[in-house]
């Protein structure tokens, strides 16, 4: 009786132990992934004049995700980055090209933050190899990969950069693949991407998945991607997130960036989220899976935009980096000049102004040039009257352009122009700017902006010439003559200044607008210059104060303005008060 006993005990022991086993095994698992992206340098959460700290940063980022960890617990949580962190802030530029001498910052940061995988975007190619070879190789000796599948070597056709990497997280395997733009050549000199191709997003994507998935067999795949989220038309090369969401197979989470708008859909099982630029925000999601016995039963993701608050910092991160914001201070605040009179970004979009005025005028010094094609590259900017030091130059020109002069005939530069005016504005009904509402992604409420990205609002100078925004699309630049004077022939060859950027397709006003074809654009460059930020600098330091004698001869520069006056400035005033 005794031993009957013992054995079903036993049995009764095995038993449970087996349910055991199966509801430990029987369990949701949740992963929390925090992403940001087009950071462009907004590492210190202190302003670099006064010292004030009212900037959102990385800073901000690392109390969000630390409380997030110290909620959740480290080992649930992936902090990854879409690309664009090495360009674009003072901060950026002295680790790059002044202090290159010990370990860049950025690895340091990241580091620091925790971040489990930087993306490479084409703003970090943009500064060149020697920057972005030492930062890849800093990040990797940290345990951070700088991800680029699609950015292949041209002697092998291996990736330049690492693929993918997998991770540990909430008791799952985690694969993490990164993909950078892959219009990069049709933006930037070969110089700066020498040794490399960039595969198209579509399939290369795809093909990576499957390799991973088939090799590791993760849990949950996530892919970021800098590439604008897009529409989902399949149109704009450079912003492919809606077209990589929809066709996408085996990809949980698509993590978004370059075009600076944050936004957050799900799909089909599948969710994107893009957190938008310089650390105002971040993308959050959490993917919710149920494995019984090893298996993926299900999963669920949620994802959204989370706003940062500047004034929650973690403070020992400040102070930790405080000797390296005070060398990156002494730096900026070296004086360049004096302004004598206020300069805004914003007023570029209803009309000529200082701010253009003064890219214009140092595109067209230059021999070869006779016009210039120019747009706002802050989006809301002011540099104030009075002393200006390197700071503002971050302002005046936050990207490291370089400066192309291309030939074109006056029908091209006709049609550009239009291309250009036909995303900026529209024919009147209720409104003159093309504008558009949506719901703000961080807070719900209504939010105005442009359609198209400001950064291709150029306006030209070296012609006298009027916008008619009562015409409709195509028919609204009507083009008098060259600044001085002379007629403009819609036959003759003239050489236009533009940035390196528009020279090779970005924006798609030269092989769009201009109707120049890719094959054909390389052989119309005549000139290259070096980055334009440096030209304007130094022809403040040649003139000594900025004035509008210096910065708005017509006879140089030409004028244009919309048409009819009156009515258009009225409109345009009242979109812009719902914009900004």
């Amino acid at each position: 009786m005794k031993r009957m006993f013992r054995n079903l005990l036993a049995v009764l022991a095995v038993v449970l132990s087996s349910v055991m086993t199966v509801s430990l095994d029987a369990k949701e698992r949740r992963l929390y992934v925090v992403t940001t992206g087009d950071v462009h340098g907004a590492w210190f959460n202190k302003n670099y004049i006064n010292g004030a700290p009212d900037r959102t940063s990385l800073m901000s980022v690392k109390y969000y995700v630390d409380s997030l960890r110290a909620e959740v617990g480290s080992e649930n949580v992936l902090l990854l980055d879409a690309g664009d962190c090495l360009q674009g802030d003072n901060a950026a530029y002295y680790f790059n090209y002044v202090d290159t001498t010990g370990e860049h910052l950025f690895p340091r940061l990241v580091s620091y933050m925790g971040y489990d995988a930087v993306v490479v975007g084409n703003h970090d190619v943009e500064t060149g190899h020697a920057v972005y070879d030492k930062v890849c190789s800093e990040l990797c000796a940290h345990g951070i990969p700088f991800l680029g599948a699609n950015a292949v070597r041209v002697d092998d056709g291996k990736p330049y950069f690492p693929a993918y990497n997998i991770y540990k997280r909430a008791g799952m395997k985690v694969a993490v693949l990164g993909f950078t733009n892959a219009n990069m050549k049709a933006w930037l000199s070969e110089g700066l991407w020498k040794g490399m191709d960039f595969k198209s997003l579509i399939p290369c994507v795809q093909e990576w998945v499957d390799k991973v998935v088939a090799e590791h067999k993760p849990d949950v795949v996530i892919a970021a991607v800098h590439s604008g989220t897009g529409s989902g038309d399949g149109k704009v090369l450079e912003s492919q997130g809606i077209d990589l969401l929809h066709s996408l197979k085996g990809v949980d989470l698509l993590v978004t960036a370059h075009d600076h708008a944050p936004y957050s859909v799900k799909y089909s099982g599948s969710a994107l989220v893009n957190s938008g630029s310089k650390a105002g925000n971040v993308g959050y999601a959490e993917i919710t899976v149920d494995k019984f016995l090893g298996k993926v039963r299900s999963k669920d993701i949620d994802a959204k935009v989370v706003r940062m608050d500047k004034r929650k910092v973690d403070d020992f991160m400040v102070a930790y980096f405080e000797e390296d914001y005070q060398k990156v201070c002494e730096f900026t605040n070296k004086r360049v000049g004096s302004l004598a009179m206020d300069m805004r970004t914003r007023d570029a979009y209803k009309g000529m102004s200082d701010y253009i005025n003064l890219v214009h005028t140092v595109q067209i010094s230059v021999p070869e040039a006779q016009m210039s094609f120019a747009a706002p590259l802050t989006f809301n900017g002011t540099v104030k009257s009075g002393e200006l030091v390197f700071n503002d130059m971050f302002t005046i020109y936050p990207y490291e352009n370089q400066m192309f002069v291309v030939k074109m005939r006056g029908s091209e530069i006709k049609n550009y122009l239009e291309y250009s005016y036909d995303g900026w504005i529209q024919t009147p009904g209720e409104h003159v700017l093309r504008i558009k509402s949506s719901p703000d992604a961080r807070t719900g409420s209504e939010r105005w902006s442009f359609v198209g990205r400001s950064y291709n609002f150029d306006s030209a100078a070296g012609l006298v010439y009027t916008v008619d925004v009562t015409k409709p699309k195509g028919s609204r630049v009507a083009i008098k003559s060259l600044a001085s004077g002379e007629p403009f022939d819609m036959n003759a060859w003239y050489n236009v200044a533009m940035t390196s950027y528009r020279a090779n397709g970005g924006g798609n006003l030269i092989p769009e607008g201009a109707g120049i074809k890719d094959v054909e654009a390389e052989g119309r460059v005549v000139a290259r210059y070096p980055e334009i930020r440096n030209m304007i600098y130094d022809y403040i330091l040649k003139v000594g104060e900025l004035n509008k004698s210096n910065v708005g001869d017509s006879s140089i520069l030409g004028e244009w303005h919309f048409i009819p006056e009156e009515m258009s400035a009225e409109m345009i005033d009242a979109d812009m008060k719902l914009i900004f």
